[in-house]
């Protein structure tokens, strides 16, 4: 059996154990893909995968625009409120440090192995929500930043 499809494997049990359906089904669709040998397709998962995620759930944030459930009140409120100032600093942290993740994911891609495991465990032993690798990328390139900063 080739290595990647062990991992593959474990990955699913992994995902049965922590209850997490995303996880499971986007592994069982990359190691269905994998045994079909429809690489061409898991090439254009590598390249385009994460801009398909982040188009989706751009979609998904808009969405609340177009049904009317938020319009130019729920805009004026978050720049005249504390609680949306602090979401609006939030939004340029957040987009800041998942920048970093997806640089991070391009310059040592070895890395999604922990943040993987990390945000499996996270599920499993917190109680976490697994929102994809680009928040754990980004908290992964500050923590190294900082600990790379601390060795000097």
């Amino acid at each position: 059996m080739h290595g990647g499809t062990l991992l593959l494997l474990i990955v699913i049990a992994i995902g049965i154990f922590a209850r997490s359906p995303l996880t499971v089904m986007a592994t069982v669709a990359i190691l269905i893909l994998h045994l079909l040998g429809w690489h061409g397709w898991l090439h254009w998962a590598e390249r385009h995968g994460v801009n398909m995620g982040l188009f989706m759930l751009t979609l998904a944030m808009l969405a609340p625009f177009a049904t009317g459930k938020v319009g130019f009140k729920e805009v004026y409120q978050t720049f005249v409120s504390v609680p949306g100032l602090i979401a609006l600093a939030g939004g340029v942290i957040a987009t800041n440090l998942n920048k970093q993740g997806i640089e991070l994911l391009h310059g040592e891609p070895q890395i999604i192995v922990g943040m993987i495991l990390g945000s499996l465990l996270g599920i499993v032993f917190f109680g976490g929500v697994p929102v994809g690798p680009l928040m754990a990328g980004g908290l992964t390139a500050l923590a190294l930043t900082i600990y790379r900063w601390l060795l000097g």
